[in-house]
């Protein structure tokens, strides 16, 4: 057998494993769903939900450490809002600071729960074109609503918002530098008052006067 008979046979058996290769590379492989409605799975956001619909002042809605749930004036720590999404325009709502979770009753009352429950604390996020949102309870489809303001005894109390506009919390402030310790004053009573020769942990009971 030549050299090109040698050269021959030893490419025809590279190309059987060459194939195997390429058919190992190009397996069907499943592709990851890129719905965009997807992408908001487990989505979490820190917001304070604004509402002005039908009140005198604008309004926060706050989850207070005893479960109730009122319209504050500003913002504060009780006001300060996690958003997670649960399932594609589903959501859940919890009290950074209260650590609560918000909740509807079957009569549309809002309370804060220290449980999450899905028939009772799950909500439907609806976007509207104006940049505010509607939320609805997903088991009830009622809509999410603050309690009404305080009124006199003349009107009747006009209804609670249903129009939220989420306000991007604060970031979190970083950390203060750790300080930077004073030098401590030289051991004069020491062999080494600058401490030259090593860190002056404590003076050696010989140097004692």
């Amino acid at each position: 057998m030549g050299w090109d008979g040698a050269k021959f046979k030893h490419l025809g058996l590279r190309v059987p494993v060459l194939a195997v290769l390429l058919l190992g590379t190009c397996q069907a492989h499943p592709i990851p769903d890129s719905s965009p409605l997807l992408q908001f799975g487990g989505q979490v956001r820190q917001r304070y939900l604004y509402t002005d619909d039908a009140q005198d002042t604008e309004a926060h809605l706050e989850i207070r450490a005893d479960g109730t749930v009122v319209g504050a004036a500003r913002q504060s720590p009780e006001s300060l809002l996690e958003l997670k999404a649960l399932k594609p325009g589903v959501i859940q709502i919890l009290g950074v600071k209260t650590s609560r979770f918000l909740c509807q009753g079957p009569d549309g009352k809002l309370y804060g729960s220290l449980h999450f429950d899905p028939k009772a604390c799950s909500f439907r996020e609806l976007l509207l074109e104006d940049g505010y949102n509607v939320y609805q309870s997903e088991t009830l489809g009622l809509p999410l609503r603050l309690p009404p303001q305080r009124s006199s005894n003349r009107a009747p109390a006009p209804r609670g918002p249903a129009r939220f506009l989420p306000l991007p919390g604060l970031p979190q402030a970083p950390p203060d530098p750790p300080g930077i310790l004073a030098p401590e004053p030289p051991d004069v009573g020491s062999s080494d008052p600058l401490s030259i020769v090593g860190p002056s942990y404590g003076r050696s009971p010989s140097y004692t006067s």
